[in-house]
């Protein structure tokens, strides 16, 4: 027997479409729909987390790139903006914020003179740590209701998806 689900906005707006246009198959905007309104509902929890330590999402994800770069805590401001897929004026605009924060700081590279290393703070690295931990606990907590079986199935999906989205390498 199937479980009847409840209507959402997304149902709303494809039933405005299938009677203002019976002769398109709109079926791809649900899809797409559902994961667009997925992504900005699960960003405003995250930001929610974020905020309470004093961190924007950007900050975090910066912070969280180099604590998972592993011991020092330390890359190149070009292996980070390439991470974090931004430009590199918009890293060195972030990593001064960070910087004055007193979560980072720009050291000399050891093995290159001319360049300089981004490194976490031991306030910086106090402060990822809690806010990593809390940040899995609000992914786990969002996504309780769902079977881990169901999980699993939706994991491997999305990453099906991801890898007809997502350029080779990228």
């Amino acid at each position: 027997m199937a479980v009847q689900r409840q209507m959402d906005a997304v149902d709303a707006i494809l039933q405005q479409w299938h009677r203002e246009r019976p002769d398109l198959d709109v079926s791809p905007m649900g899809v797409i729909g559902r994961l667009g309104r997925c992504a900005s509902l699960l960003r405003r929890e995250l930001d929610k987390l974020f905020s309470s330590f004093g961190l924007t999402a950007w900050e975090f994800d910066v912070l969280a790139t180099l604590r998972r770069s592993g011991e020092p805590y330390r890359l190149a401001p070009t292996t980070l903006f390439s991470t974090l897929m931004v430009t590199s004026g918009t890293m060195t605009r972030q990593l001064q914020q960070l910087e004055a924060a007193g979560w980072v700081s720009r050291i000399a590279n050891p093995s290159d003179a001319r360049s300089m290393l981004v490194q976490l703070t031991p306030a910086g690295l106090e402060l990822i740590d809690r806010a990593v931990t809390a940040h899995v606990a609000n992914e786990a907590r969002l996504l309780a209701p769902i079977a881990a079986t169901e999980l699993a199935q939706l994991e491997a999906r999305l990453s099906e998806l991801l890898a007809v989205l997502e350029p080779a390498g990228e």
